[in-house]
């Protein structure tokens, strides 16, 4: 069942997104080769600890840590660990957070010094996918709108598009009806409905769109050793059309990024 949320509770769900917009921007000072993502792991609780958050992974299903960090082939659902990052990597760094009872869920993935040409284009396109997605979130489409126009985009530069992993409903809990997968038809699926939240995350791979899943029973990778990239907005719909709840203005402000990406899905600006 889709649970709708009243404006006020859409504004609370606006802090605790920024809450994890914040922190990912705190990360983003912090990325560069040679640091390891326990180290990330630990600014990043710090920093949602203090803005009267508490981290929404620690501990969800069990998961021992405050971000998922998944570096290269890795697709979602990394542990960190004290192995460095070095130049040419790239990495999904995935944060959620909890404030006044819901759930901010946010994700970017950062390329560490300079990267191939082919894999900066793998992060283009997934962003771009991302808003692609986002703007056929409004009154009068379904879940498979989203789906269907995020696996075009992708697919029409050639790229896999992960199945067995989606989107979801965002609220009190992390996980929400309805599932919002990465592919889909027009027309079908749930409709869309006034006050919904979700989290949009395509997760797209260089190569096959085939996944497998390791023994530590959280690290997904993909099948080919490909690397894979992963951006995650959370959205409501407001007066009919999306709007988005987090941003990447912190993460961009971090790494000297000037972008009007989010403008066309804010119905007021965001101030800093």
């Amino acid at each position: 069942m889709i649970i709708a949320k009243t404006r006020e509770e859409i504004e609370l769900m606006r802090e605790a997104a920024l809450v994890v917009s914040k922190t990912l921007g705190e990360v983003a000072k912090a990325v560069k080769p040679g640091v390891t993502t326990l180290q990330l792991d630990k600014i990043a609780e710090a920093c949602i600890r203090d803005q009267g958050a508490i981290p929404g992974f620690l501990g969800l299903y069990d998961f021992p840590n405050t971000l998922c960090m998944s570096p290269n082939s890795q697709v979602v659902h990394g542990i960190p660990n004290n192995t460095p990052l070095v130049e040419g990597d790239i990495i999904s760094i995935d944060c959620g957070a909890i404030k006044h009872g819901f759930y901010g869920d946010h994700a970017y993935t950062f390329a560490i010094g300079e990267i191939d040409v082919e894999t900066e284009k793998l992060l283009q396109v997934t962003k771009e996918s991302l808003y692609v997605g986002i703007k056929e979130f409004k009154i009068g489409n379904r879940v498979g709108d989203v789906g269907y126009a995020i696996q075009k985009y992708c697919e029409d530069h050639g790229y896999g598009v992960v199945r067995e992993l989606v989107g979801h409903g965002l609220g009190r809990v992390m996980h929400e009806d309805p599932e919002m997968p990465n592919y889909g038809k027009r027309g079908r699926g749930k409709k869309f409905i006034e006050g919904m939240v979700v989290a949009i995350e395509p997760m797209i791979n260089m190569g096959t769109q085939r996944i497998k899943q390791h023994k530590d029973g959280w690290t997904i990778t993909t099948l080919d050793g490909k690397p894979s990239a992963h951006f995650e907005h959370d959205v409501a719909i407001l007066d009919g059309k999306p709007e988005i709840l987090s941003t990447f203005a912190y993460v961009y402000e971090a790494l000297g990024i000037t972008s009007t990406e989010e403008d066309a899905f804010r119905q007021k600006a965001l101030v800093l």
